[in-house]
């Protein structure tokens, strides 16, 4: 330490911050992790919130107040609205409120980003730390496995699935796919159980996992309700940042300042403060620092429904059944990249339903691109920090991922049709989709469908990405710095240089272990 204050402050309490700020903190670090939203004991947690089924929370009001970030917006496609996209807010982040998935990227993910010039994290380098993160009860033998770490991995026995569940893995396996029980061993593909982070069917958070067991170390300081503006520089030197707690502005000091403050808030943080495309900023009255393409290439995975009107012996039974427990990971042709795209099941549906016809439960089979070519943009609407920047998703602007989904839907719209799924099945899928199906056999029509329908999996990344210092689309390098500053770091899902075939959580979480190693021996970097 230099006498600046701290020696670390990490912006963001969820899954990488709240990783990076407990290791930093375990290895004698002078740690303030400022989180936005409130902070608040393992014990405290609604209790909402650790059913197996998010559902539950997402409906109960007293459980989403303070926990999701209010008036964020995104637009998913071009020819879409803007909608509620959904952020976690307050210690534990996104991993409070998610869907609990626990998968790891396939090794594919990290080899191409170390390909695209980011050294240090290929697939070798970061197993060690997904190993490290895990508690894995089934697999945590394996070489490729751990035992003893911060986040539980669980999945449901198949005789404790749901009707939805048994229906898609019967299909896709009549299909030809394999069977593959553990979706986070190397090389895995085919129909597999979800892996989640729960123990004893209850959630378990960053919050739970991480800064519970840190609370009592000397070097951390957690701080709720602290919404920082900016970051402060002294020269080109990152010193501290601006925060506004309780309607005042305060500056907090430190050696390093690292921003995990997500997908939606990193880029804001940096654009604030004069780090972004040169003209957005100019626009807006900011002075600019440095001209990097902040905000731009995001990435989510296009997601869409097909509605199954489930018989009253296939519905779930109670609000606290898992919605979900069945994943088909599986690449979609012979141009196609490995892995890249997912089937889901879904137990319950409240994302889509078309039909007018509520007598009967509603269940659903998902597919979703696992692997995405298109990029959306992320800008300031405002310099008030308390203003949400405009978010386009633009999914499906690229070419080759409109024609991966249109087939993906309509391979999807046959497992619908296959006599597994039948026997779940009360009334028509055909007029329970009516829109669907009227134009899934036309390109131009189906498209037109997608583009005004698909949703996101809440899968954002990509919104200061990571890459080799002299690539155009680089916003931070290899060791996560800020390009053409010092002491300023990105340590969350936003560095990601694409969006994972996997869902992101789990690899946020690998990003913070990481990067606390890293940071220990900063010096060398």
């Amino acid at each position: 330490m230099t006498g600046t204050g701290w020696d670390i402050i990490v912006v963001g309490a969820g899954s990488a911050g709240a990783a990076l700020a407990a290791r930093s903190a375990e290895r004698g670090r002078r740690v303030l992790l400022l989180e936005a939203g409130p902070d608040y004991r393992s014990a405290a947690m609604h209790e909402a919130w650790r059913s197996p089924n998010p559902v539950r929370a997402l409906l109960d009001p007293t459980a989403v107040e303070g926990l999701l970030w209010p008036g964020v917006d995104a637009s998913r496609t071009d020819k879409q609205a803007q909608a509620p996209y959904w952020r976690g807010r307050g210690v534990g982040g996104s991993s409070s409120i998610n869907g609990q998935i626990a998968i790891r990227p396939p090794v594919e993910d990290f080899d191409d980003w170390a390909a695209a010039g980011c050294a240090g994290w290929s697939a070798a380098d970061v197993l060690p730390y997904f190993a490290k993160l895990e508690d894995d009860e089934e697999f945590g033998d394996e070489p490729y496995h751990g035992r003893g770490g911060p986040t539980p991995i669980f999945r449901t026995p198949r005789e404790r699935w749901g009707a939805v569940d048994s229906a898609l893995a019967d299909a896709a396996l009549a299909a030809g796919h394999p069977w593959a029980p553990d979706v986070n061993a190397p090389g895995a593909a085919g129909v597999s159980p979800y892996p989640i982070n729960s123990r004893g069917g209850r959630r378990v958070t960053v919050n739970d996992g991480y800064l519970e067991p840190a609370r009592s170390l000397p070097g951390l300081t957690v701080r709720g309700d602290a919404l920082v503006d900016q970051v402060v520089f002294a020269g080109d030197r990152a010193v501290g940042v601006r925060v506004i707690q309780d309607g005042t502005a305060v500056t907090e000091y430190a050696d390093e300042i690292v921003l995990s403050a997500g997908v939606i808030h990193s880029p804001a943080i940096l654009l604030r403060s004069g780090i972004g495309p040169a003209g957005d900023l100019r626009r807006l009255g900011i002075t600019v620092r440095r001209d990097l393409p902040v905000g731009l290439g995001m990435q989510d995975h296009a997601l869409i429904v097909v509605t199954l009107p489930l018989t009253e012996e296939a519905a779930v039974a109670t609000a606290d059944d898992r919605h979900t427990n069945v994943c088909v990971r599986h690449t979609s042709g012979p141009d196609g990249l490995p892995h890249d795209m997912m089937f889901v099941s879904l137990n319950q549906n409240v994302l889509a339903m078309e039909s007018a016809d509520t007598r009967f439960p509603m269940g659903g089979f998902g597919v979703w691109l696992n692997q995405s070519f298109s990029r959306g943009v992320l800008t300031l609407t405002s310099t008030d920090p308390q203003a949400q920047p405009e978010v386009r998703e633009r999914m499906l602007s690229d070419a080759r991922d409109l024609r991966r989904l249109r087939e993906g839907v309509r391979t999807l719209a046959g497992l619908a049709l296959s006599p597994e799924a039948a026997s779940i099945v009360a009334g028509s899928v055909e007029a329970g989709n009516g829109r669907l199906f009227a134009v899934l056999d036309d390109d131009a029509e189906l498209d037109d469908h997608l583009l005004a329908t698909a949703m996101d999996a809440q899968h954002g990344t990509s919104t200061c990405r990571m890459g080799a210092p002299g690539d155009a689309a680089t916003v931070v390098d290899p060791a996560c710095r800020v390009l053409g500053v010092e002491g300023l770091r990105v340590v969350d899902a936003s560095i990601f240089p694409s969006v994972p075939r996997a869902n992101t959580n789990l690899t946020a979480i690998m990003a913070g272990e990481l990067m606390a190693d890293r940071l220990q021996g900063a010096s060398s970097l």
